[in-house]
C-alpha cells in the first residue's frame, strides 16, 4: 500500500511540473506574439528621390504605369526609377545616397532597417556609403553578379546595355563580386570587369581619371560633407543638406536649436504638397520644396514668435522615418466631407495609423523628439490597443495656433492633388468641436498610388531592361502585390494599410516564383581575377555593339567593347597567323641586304631609346617569332609605324610615351620570362606601344584588319624575302615549333632566316625561344 507522504509527494511534483508548463507556454505564446506583432513594423528608413535632371521617370511598387517623377517621393521596396537620356537623379537612403547617370534603371528589391538591396539593369551609378553596421546588407545587383558593399567608400557600378558584363569601380571602400559560384573581392583603387552570364570572369585595372558623370555627383555630395546642418541633426537625416540655402539656425531657450525656413508670409507646414499612398505606412505627405523632406518626416514643429520652426529630434539618437508627422482634424466626415490635418509639436506623441509594436511606437518618438517613454506608453495604449482612431484628452498646441490646419475637399485629398491649390478656410469653432484622429479614414484610389505624376506621360525604359533578370546575393522579399488587388480590402478599412500577415495570404499559391526578376547566385568561392595592363581596358571585355549602337554607359576611360578580343584571344600565339600585326608588317619590296635589326629599328619614331626598354614584360606568347620582322630589316622601316596600329590589345597605351618606363609598370602576371636577361637594344616595344593611339578605336581589332595596313598586298613575296637575307646561321629550330602559330599560306616561316645563335642553346617552348632573337641579335654596343 502506498504510503499517503509518497502519494502528497508525487501529486505536488506534478502540480509543479503543469505549473511550469503552462508558465513556459505562456512566456512562448507572449513571445511568439511579439514577434508577430515586431514583423508587422515597417522599416525605420525609406529612400528618397531628391534632386533630378532631365527626364526622370517613376514606377510605384507593384504597378505597371511609369509616370513623371516628383522630388521628395518616398521610396521603398518595389519602387523603380529610370533616368532616360541626357538625365541624372539622386536618391538619398540613410547615411547612403545614390547618383544615377543618364540611360539607367534602378529598383528597389529590398529596403528595411539594415538591408538596402538594389536593382541596376542597366546604366551607371555611383554609390556613397558613409557607415555601415555589422549586419547590414548594401547589395547592388546587375544581370551577372552581385555587389556587395563591405565598408564605408565610394563605389561605382555599370551595368551594360546588353547585360553582359558589369563594371565595379572602387575608389575607397571594398566590396565582393559574386556569380555563378565565384566571389571575387574589390578593393579600393582598382576596376574590375565581370564579364558573363554564364561564367563570371574577372579582369583588374587601376582606376582611371574622373568622367564628367564622376564630377557631378562629386559635386553634390561635397553638399552633405560640408553641410552646417549636420551640427544640430543627425546625418541620418534624409535631407538635412537642403537645409542649408533655404533656411537658418537659431537657438531657443525652450526647445534649443530651431530651424526658420526662408518662406512666405502665411505659410503653414504640410500645405505646399500632396498625400500620396505609399505602402506600408498609408497616407504620406510628399512635399513640394526643395527642402521639404526632412521637416515633414522627421523632429516637430512649433509657432515661435509667429513664425514656424522646426525642431529635430535628438542628434545622438538614430531617426526613424514617418510618412507624416500631423494629427488629422474630422477623419472622412469632419467639416462638411473636407479633411484636415495640423503638424504635431514639440514633445507629442506621433500615433501610426498602421499596425505597429509597443517598440516602434517609442523609437519613432524618442528619435524625432524630446518626450517621456511613459507618455508614449499611455497613449499607444488609450488609442492603439483599444483600437480607437479618435485621440482624447490630448492638448495639441499647434491645434490652437492661427492658420496652422490645413483642409482639402476629400478628392483633392484621395487624387494626389496639390494642396494649397484647393485648401479651404477653416474656422476655430468647427477645429476646437471637430474630432482629432491619427488616421484620415478614406480609402486610396490609383491616383493615390501614382501619386502627383498620375495621367501624365513619362519616358519608359526598354522593354529589354525594365524585364531583365538579375543576380542576387541576398534573399529579397517576395515582389509586391498589385494595388489592384488590394484596392477591395483597403476599402474596407479606410485609411487603414493591409497587415504584412494578411498580404502573406492574399498572394497566389508557392507554384509561382516569389520575385521572377531575380536569379539566386549559388554560394560562391574565392576566385583571383586576370589582371589587365595600365589604361588597357581588359581582355575579357564582352563584345557590344559599336560606337553608333552602345549603351551611352559604356565604362568610362576604355575604347568600344566591341573592339577588344575575347579572353582566349589576349595571348598572340593563339592568334591566325594573318590576323597578327607582325607578320602584316613586313615589306615585301624590303632589299635583301636588311642591316641587324637594332640600327633598323632605332629609326623607328618610338625606338629612341631602345636600352630602357626591359623586353621581359612583354610576353613571348604575344609575340611568336614566326610573325615577326626579320632582324636585317633596312632603315626603312619607319614606314612601319601606321601598319602597327593593329596591336592595341597587347600594349598599355600608357606605355607608349615612356620607353624609359621600368619593368614594375607591366603587369607580372604577363612575364612568362621573369629571370630572362633584359634586352637593351630592343626597340620593337616602344614602336608597337604608339600604334594604339594612333589607330582609330573601331579598328584596333586584329581579326578585323588581316592586312590593311600591309604596304604590298602580296604576301607570298614576303616570305621569300625574309628568307633570302638570312644573316647568321638560320635557325630551324623556332621556326618549326612556331608553324601552328603562323600563317598557313606562308610556307617558309619568316623566322627561320633570322639569326638566333642563342635560341638554339636553350630548349625552351617555342614562346620563350621567340624571345631570343632579339637579344642575340643587337650590336654588343646597345647592350
Amino acid at each position: 500500500m502506498t504510503h499517503p507522504m509518497n502519494i502528497l509527494r508525487r501529486t505536488m511534483h506534478w502540480t509543479i511540473a503543469i505549473t511550469a508548463t503552462v508558465l513556459f507556454s505562456t512566456a512562448l505564446l507572449q513571445r511568439v506574439n511579439a514577434q508577430d506583432q515586431d514583423q508587422d513594423d515597417p522599416p525605420g528608413r525609406v529612400a528618397r528621390l531628391g534632386y533630378m535632371q532631365g527626364s526622370v521617370s517613376f514606377e510605384p511598387a507593384g504597378e505597371s504605369d511609369w509616370v513623371p517623377a516628383v522630388p521628395n517621393r518616398p521610396m521603398t521596396t518595389g519602387d523603380k526609377i529610370w533616368a532616360d537620356k541626357d538625365s541624372r537623379a539622386q536618391i538619398e537612403l540613410g547615411s547612403a545616397v545614390i547618383y544615377l547617370n543618364s540611360n539607367t534603371g534602378v529598383s528597389f528589391l529590398n529596403v528595411d532597417d539594415r538591408t538596402a538591396q538594389i536593382e541596376l539593369s542597366a546604366g551607371s551609378i555611383s554609390v556613397r556609403v558613409r557607415h555601415l553596421n555589422r549586419d547590414d546588407v548594401f547589395e547592388i545587383d546587375t544581370p551577372n553578379q552581385a555587389f556587395s558593399v563591405m565598408a564605408p567608400g565610394h563605389y561605382r557600378v555599370e551595368a551594360s546595355e546588353d547585360g553582359n558584363y558589369t563594371v565595379v569601380s572602387v575608389r575607397e571602400g571594398t566590396g565582393e563580386s559574386t556569380g555563378n559560384g565565384q566571389t571575387y573581392t574589390i578593393r579600393a583603387g582598382q576596376r574590375v570587369t565581370l564579364q558573363g552570364t554564364s561564367s563570371l570572369n574577372a579582369a583588374v585595372e587601376n582606376l582611371g581619371g574622373p568622367d564628367d558623370f564622376d564630377s557631378w555627383s562629386d559635386g553634390r555630395d561635397r553638399r552633405y560633407d560640408n553641410s552646417r546642418s549636420a551640427q544640430y541633426c543627425s546625418r541620418d537625416v534624409v535631407g538635412y543638406e537642403d537645409l542649408d540655402d533655404n533656411g537658418d539656425w537659431r537657438p531657443d531657450s525652450t526647445y534649443g536649436d530651431v530651424w526658420y525656413p526662408h518662406v512666405a508670409a502665411g505659410w503653414a507646414p504640410y500645405r505646399e504638397g500632396h498625400w500620396a499612398w505609399i505602402d506600408p505606412w498609408g497616407w504620406t505627405w510628399v512635399d513640394e520644396e526643395s527642402w521639404g523632406y526632412a521637416p515633414f518626416h522627421y523632429g516637430r514643429w512649433a509657432s515661435i514668435s509667429g513664425r514656424w520652426g522646426w525642431i529635430p529630434g535628438p542628434r545622438e539618437v538614430a531617426p526613424v522615418y514617418a510618412p507624416a508627422l500631423v494629427v488629422f482634424v474630422g477623419g472622412g466626415g469632419g467639416f462638411g466631407g473636407n479633411i484636415g490635418w495640423f503638424p504635431l509639436g514639440p514633445r507629442e506623441v506621433y500615433v501610426p495609423s498602421y499596425g505597429v509594436s509597443p517598440a516602434y511606437v517609442n523609437r519613432v518618438n524618442v528619435s524625432n523628439t524630446v518626450v517621456n517613454t511613459t507618455t508614449i506608453t499611455n497613449v499607444y495604449n488609450t488609442t492603439i490597443v483599444n483600437k480607437s482612431t479618435t485621440i482624447n484628452n490630448v492638448n495639441y498646441v499647434n491645434r490652437h495656433v492661427s492658420n496652422a490646419v490645413t483642409a482639402v475637399p476629400q478628392r483633392t485629398f484621395v487624387s494626389a492633388q496639390p494642396v494649397a491649390r484647393s485648401a479651404v478656410a477653416v474656422h476655430e469653432r468647427e477645429v476646437a468641436s471637430a474630432a482629432v484622429m491619427s488616421r484620415a479614414a478614406v480609402a486610396p484610389t490609383s491616383n493615390s498610388v501614382l501619386g502627383a505624376g498620375a495621367g501624365r506621360t513619362a519616358p519608359t525604359p526598354p522593354a529589354k531592361i525594365a524585364n531583365r533578370q538579375v543576380i542576387a546575393k541576398a534573399t529579397p522579399p517576395p515582389a509586391p502585390i498589385p494595388f489592384a488587388a488590394r484596392q477591395q480590402v483597403l476599402a474596407e478599412h479606410p485609411g487603414q494599410p493591409i497587415a504584412r500577415q494578411e498580404l502573406q495570404r492574399m498572394r497566389p499559391d508557392n507554384s509561382a516564383p516569389t520575385h521572377p526578376q531575380v536569379k539566386q547566385a549559388p554560394p560562391g568561392r574565392p576566385a583571383t581575377p586576370t589582371v589587365a595592363r595600365s589604361g588597357q581596358p581588359p581582355a575579357n571585355r564582352p563584345v557590344v555593339p559599336p560606337a553608333g549602337n552602345e549603351s551611352p554607359n559604356a565604362p568610362r576611360n576604355q575604347p568600344n567593347p566591341s573592339n577588344q578580343p575575347a579572353p582566349n584571344h589576349r595571348p598572340e600565339a593563339n592568334r591566325p597567323e594573318n590576323n597578327h600585326p607582325e607578320a602584316n608588317r613586313p615589306e615585301p619590296n624590303q632589299p635583301d641586304n636588311r642591316p641587324a635589326e637594332p640600327p633598323v629599328r632605332n629609326d623607328r619614331p618610338s625606338s629612341a631609346q631602345p636600352n630602357n626598354r626591359p623586353e621581359p614584360n612583354r610576353p613571348e606568347s604575344n609575340r611568336p617569332e614566326a610573325n615577326r620582322p626579320q632582324p636585317n630589316q633596312p632603315n626603312n622601316r619607319p614606314a612601319e609605324p601606321p601598319a602597327r596600329n593593329e596591336h592595341p590589345s597587347t600594349e598599355p597605351p600608357n606605355a607608349r610615351p615612356e620607353p624609359n618606363r621600368a619593368e614594375p609598370n607591366r603587369p607580372e602576371p604577363n612575364r612568362p620570362e621573369p629571370n630572362r636577361p633584359v634586352p637593351t637594344n630592343r626597340p620593337e616595344p616602344p614602336a608597337r606601344n604608339e600604334h594604339p593611339s594612333s589607330a582609330p578605336p573601331n579598328t584596333q581589332p586584329e581579326a578585323n584588319r588581316p592586312e590593311p595596313n600591309r604596304p604590298e598586298p602580296n604576301p607570298p613575296k614576303e616570305a621569300p624575302r625574309r628568307n633570302e637575307p638570312a644573316a647568321p646561321p638560320s635557325k630551324p629550330e623556332p621556326p618549326k615549333s612556331e608553324p601552328p602559330k603562323s600563317e598557313p599560306q606562308r610556307t617558309p616561316p619568316p623566322a627561320e632566316s633570322r639569326p638566333e645563335p642563342k635560341q638554339q642553346q636553350h630548349e625552351q617552348p617555342p614562346e620563350k625561344r621567340q624571345e631570343e632573337p632579339k637579344n642575340d641579335d643587337r650590336p654588343d654596343g646597345l647592350m
